[in-house]
C-alpha cells in the first residue's frame, strides 16, 4: 500500500459491510481530519453536559435526492469525494443506521413535513405525487406550521413534490417562503418538469432562470441563511441532485437534447421517458453529480459560518430515500422503491456545535418522523394533539443522554412491507413471502431466519398488522 490515504479510503470501501458492530454497519474511514486540522478518531456517540442551553436553535435540514447510503466517503464510497460533508460529519455525529419515512420521494417528505407514518393522508398514499389531484392537505400540520406558531420565520427552498398548484404548495402548508420546484424532477437546465411544463417558482410565480439548477438553489439558500434574521429560522434546503436525468454543470446540450424530447411529447408517459432518461448517465457522471452536491453543501455551509450563525444552527442532512441506478449502496441489497435497507437506509449527518461534540458516530435506529419530533422539540414547538406524531423525539438521547425508547420503527408500500425492532427486521416481498434478518448479523439481508424463528417473525408481522390496520387503505390500483 503505497498511498496510505487512498489504501485506507479503497480499504473502507471494499470492505463496506464485513465491519458490522452490534448495532448496524460502520463502512468508511475510521479517522478523519477535524476542521481544525487535526485527526481523531470516530468514537461511539455521548450526549454533552457543557453545551449551552438557553437558545433555540436555527434548522437547517438539506435533503439529497435519491442519494444512496454509502454515495458519501464518509460512508464508505471508494470513488466518490465528499469533503464538506465529511467534514459536516466529523463536526458532529454521523448515523449509520438512519432512514427515510418511506421508499419514494413524496411520501418520505410527507412523514418529514408532517411527522407521521405517509399512510396517514390521503396525498401519503401516492407513490410518490404524480398528477395535480394528488398532495399535502393544506389544513394538516407541518414542521413549518407548528415552528411558525412558536416563533419561527420559515422557508423551503428546492423540492416539494407534494402537490403542484392550485391546491398545494409550501405556502398553504406553513412556510413563508418558497422558491423550488412543485414537482418530483425537472431537466436541470430548463426546468421543464414532469407535468411537461415549466417548474421553477418563487412563491407561486414562474421564476425564470435556466442555470443549473444545483447552482441556482445554492444561490437562494446562501442568500437565506446571510440575511440578517431578527428571530430563529427554518429553511428547508431541497435539493433534486444526484436524481435523474443524469445532467451535471457542463452538460447544457444533453439537457437541451432532452427538453426538446419534453416539449414534443406526445402523452405524459414521453415525457417521463425521456426525464427518466434511460439512454444516459454513468457511474463517472452520477460521481459528478454527487460531488457538486457535496460543493454546493459547502457553499450553503460557509455562508453560514460566515454569517455568525454556525454555533447556534442545528444542521441535519439526509436523503429522501435509497439509491437509484448508479449508486454505491454496498454492503445494502436494493435500491429505491424497495424496503430492503438499500432502498430506505440513508446518510445522515448531525450537527449543533453549541449543543453536540464532534466526531462521533451513532448506531441508534430512527427514520424521518423521528426529526420532525425532534426538530419540534428543540424549536420549543408542540405538536397538535389533534394529529399525534408517530415520530420518536431523540432530543433527549442527543442532548440529555437519555436512553433511547425502545420501539418499532414501521414502513408500508404497495408491494412491500418492513418494520425493525433492535436489530431484527420483517420483510414481506412483493410475492407475499415473509423474511426475517438479523442486521447486525446480516446487514444485506441475505440469511433468511424466517425458518429458524418462527414466533419472533410472528411478532413481528402482527407488530405491523396493527399498525397497518390505522392507516388508510390504497386506492384500487
Amino acid at each position: 500500500m503505497n498511498d496510505p490515504r487512498m489504501s485506507r479510503r479503497l480499504f473502507h470501501g471494499l470492505i463496506g459491510g464485513s465491519a458490522l458492530t452490534a448495532a448496524g454497519v460502520t463502512a468508511g474511514p475510521a479517522t478523519a481530519n477535524d476542521k481544525a486540522g487535526g485527526e481523531t478518531e470516530e468514537r461511539p456517540f455521548r450526549s454533552r453536559s457543557d453545551g449551552a442551553r438557553g437558545r433555540r436553535p436555527n434548522l437547517l435540514v438539506i435533503l439529497g435526492d435519491d442519494l444512496g447510503w454509502a454515495d458519501l466517503s464518509s460512508y464508505g464510497a471508494p470513488h466518490i469525494k465528499t469533503p464538506h460533508l465529511d467534514r459536516l460529519a466529523r463536526q458532529g455525529v454521523r448515523f449509520t443506521d438512519a432512514y427515510s419515512g418511506s421508499a419514494t420521494c413524496s411520501p418520505t417528505r410527507f412523514s418529514l413535513y408532517t411527522g407521521r407514518y405517509p399512510g396517514r393522508t390521503k396525498g401519503g398514499l401516492a407513490e410518490p405525487v404524480s398528477d395535480r389531484s394528488q398532495g399535502l392537505d393544506p389544513h394538516h400540520p407541518t414542521l413549518a406550521s407548528l415552528l411558525k406558531t412558536a416563533g419561527y420565520a420559515t422557508a423551503l427552498i428546492g423540492k416539494w413534490h407534494c402537490g403542484w398548484l392550485p391546491d398545494y404548495s409550501p405556502a398553504k402548508s406553513g412556510w413563508d417562503e418558497f422558491f423550488g420546484n412543485f414537482g418530483g424532477v425537472l431537466e436541470y437546465f430548463s426546468k421543464l418538469g414532469q407535468l411537461g411544463e415549466y417548474d421553477l417558482f418563487e412563491g407561486d410565480a414562474d421564476y425564470k432562470d435556466l442555470r443549473y439548477y444545483t447552482t441556482v438553489l445554492t444561490e437562494r439558500a446562501v442568500e437565506y441563511v446571510s440575511r440578517d434574521h431578527d428571530r430563529p429560522w427554518l429553511l428547508n434546503l431541497n435539493f433534486t441532485t444526484p436524481h435523474w436525468p443524469w445532467l451535471a454543470e457542463g452538460d447544457a446540450a444533453t439537457g437541451a437534447a432532452i427538453a426538446a424530447k419534453i416539449r414534443s411529447a406526445k402523452s405524459h408517459a414521453d415525457v417521463v421517458n425521456a426525464l427518466n432518461h434511460y439512454d444516459g448517465g454513468s457511474v463517472a457522471k452520477y460521481t459528478e453529480m454527487v460531488e457538486s452536491l457535496d460543493a454546493a453543501v459547502g457553499e450553503v455551509l460557509a455562508a453560514l459560518r460566515r454569517s455568525g450563525q454556525e454555533e447556534d444552527t442545528l444542521v441535519l442532512f439526509a436523503s429522501d430515500n435509497g439509491g437509484e441506478r448508479f449508486s454505491y449502496n454496498w454492503p445494502l441489497s436494493g435500491e429505491k422503491f424497495s424496503l430492503l435497507e438499500g432502498g430506505i437506509r440513508v446518510p445522515t449527518i448531525l450537527r449543533w456545535p453549541a449543543r453536540i461534540g464532534a466526531h462521533q458516530v451513532s448506531h441508534e435506529p430512527n427514520f424521518s418522523p423521528d426529526w420532525t419530533a425532534t426538530l419540534l422539540e428543540v424549536g420549543g414547538a408542540r405538536p397538535d394533539p389533534t394529529h399525534p406524531l408517530d415520530g420518536t423525539s431523540l432530543a433527549g438521547y442527543l442532548l440529555r443522554g437519555e436512553a433511547p425508547r425502545e420501539r418499532d420503527l414501521f414502513w408500508r408500500v404497495r408491494d412491500n412491507r418492513a418494520l425493525r425492532r433492535g436489530k431484527w427486521k420483517y420483510y414481506q416481498d412483493a410475492d407475499g413471502k415473509d423474511h426475517l434478518f438479523n442486521l447486525a448479523q446480516d446487514a444485506r439481508e441475505q440469511a433468511d431466519l424466517a425458518p429458524d424463528r418462527p414466533e419472533l417473525l410472528a411478532d413481528l408481522k402482527t407488530s405491523w398488522e396493527r399498525t397497518a390496520k390505522e392507516l388508510l387503505p390504497y386506492p384500487a390500483a
